[in-house]
């Protein structure tokens, strides 16, 4: 992963609604969000043990109009029970914290059915950390050596319903699962979707876009939308990152398939 620079989206696309992030980084729009342009400011929840990183975050945040810090957690313990009580819309996450690491805080977090985006700061480029964030539900996962333009980003990207995933990411989450001792899971899930809609969840862990996935299956983009909300509601997914993951865990797509 390259931190704050060379990031795009999965295999380079970039969302339907164009909507960028850092240095880069675009979009992969799957679920729904505040609306990016909406007229209230976006709700961000900030959960950093250390108290000189949760100030340059807020300093750094609220210099836009259009973000609103509402609250601050020390642990991942608070930061559960603040995304309950502030309502964000957005919740910054670090890995490492006391009582309750952020992994496990995050997890808490998206197993909530309207529980806000969860983008994960660390200073650990880990595959360990990477995956286990993915896994637990994390929307986006960015290095805390990039830039605030990176930050002020991302958060927009999260807030408006998208995730962020880069293609360093996905060649990573390929190559763990290309591994001999890698074993394809069941999943009943699988049986509900239509046809149509498996051959929307195999392009989109290909990291195709919905234009792109539109002109592949002869579709209007409306229509590709609407077949992507319903893949994810189906498989019980908050959008396109945990999307790839499950694909590839699952045996939808194999590496090189």
């Amino acid at each position: 992963m390259t931190g704050s620079n060379g990031w795009t989206g999965s295999t380079g696309l970039t969302g339907p609604t164009g909507s960028t992030g850092p240095t880069g980084l675009t979009g992969l729009t799957g679920s729904t969000g505040t609306g990016f342009g909406s007229d209230r400011p976006i709700r961000v929840l900030l959960a950093d043990d250390h108290h000189l990183v949760r100030t340059g975050f807020r300093v750094i945040l609220e210099t836009e109009d259009d973000i609103e810090v509402v609250g601050e957690a020390v642990d991942g313990e608070q930061a559960v029970a603040l995304a309950a009580s502030t309502e964000p819309d957005v919740v910054l996450m670090d890995v490492e914290m006391p009582r309750l690491d952020g992994l496990a805080a995050t997890r808490r977090i998206a197993a909530q059915e309207t529980g806000p985006a969860v983008l994960i700061l660390t200073t650990f480029d880990r595959d360990d950390y990477l995956f286990a964030a993915l896994q637990a539900g994390a929307s986006g996962f960015l290095l805390k050596n990039g830039t605030p333009e990176d930050l002020i980003d991302a958060v927009r990207v999260l807030a408006s319903g998208d995730a962020l995933l880069a293609p360093a990411i996905t060649r990573r989450v390929i190559a763990t699962f290309a591994r001999p001792e890698a074993v394809a899971r069941t999943d009943g899930r699988l049986t509900e979707l239509t046809p149509r809609e498996r051959e929307v969840l195999v392009l989109l862990a290909g990291g195709a876009t919905n234009g792109e996935i539109a002109g592949q299956l002869y579709l209007g983009e409306a229509t590709v939308k609407t077949h992507v909300s319903r893949v994810l509601a189906k498989l019980g997914l908050r959008d396109r990152t945990q999307a790839v993951v499950f694909a590839y865990e699952h045996g939808v797509v194999t590496p090189g398939g």
